[in-house]
């Protein structure tokens, strides 16, 4: 059986004060509790045709709405309030082109080096061994390896030209970008 269209209407706004004290105790704030009452007519609205007349349409009308809560508040579970756009601002990052450029001026740098500096740097710096290993590795004493691997960076530092802390990681520009101090 189909709701005849006016008499619908007529039992559905006769509800709306039950409605919204019930959106209210569930959202706790009038403004939220009018969307959620709203969002329910018109979801009843659009599924009139299922309501049997004669049946308890307040029911019915309680069970889409509290649905619609749990609905929403699913959602909201998943989402990010960020108005003012500080969680946004704080998700930049540094363009991926600077770092493979970086990289391709250091793979050039290394391979400047004499070959038993970038063999000192890479077995030390790029596959974690320690000096120990490395120096057993290359069969020389543990003090060659360490004067190696210093000779190799300061050569690598001159190459790149890399005089202090600032002229790693992205430049001045960049920075400002993706390094805000946010206080939140």
């Amino acid at each position: 059986m189909t709701a005849e269209p006016t008499s619908f209407k007529r039992e559905m706004l006769a509800t709306l004060p039950s409605l919204r004290a019930f959106a209210v105790s569930l959202t706790g704030k009038h403004d939220k509790a009018d969307d959620l009452v709203q969002d329910t007519v018109m979801k009843a609205w659009a599924k009139q045709t299922s309501f049997e007349m004669g049946t308890n349409i307040k029911a019915w009308l309680f069970t889409i709405l509290r649905n619609e809560f749990y609905s929403q508040m699913r959602k909201r579970g998943r989402e990010v309030q960020d108005s003012d756009g500080a969680f946004t601002e704080r998700l930049s990052v540094h363009p991926a082109q600077y770092g493979s450029m970086d990289m391709q001026d250091f793979k050039k740098a290394l391979s400047q080096l004499p070959d038993d500096q970038r063999e000192a740097v890479i077995l030390i710096g790029a596959s974690g061994f320690s000096y120990e290993e490395a120096a057993e590795i290359c069969d020389c004493a543990v003090g060659t390896m360490k004067s190696r691997v210093s000779r190799a960076r300061t050569r690598l530092q001159d190459i790149l030209k890399i005089v202090g802390e600032s002229d790693y990681g992205p430049d001045a520009v960049s920075a400002q970008v993706t390094t805000h101090n946010h206080s939140f």
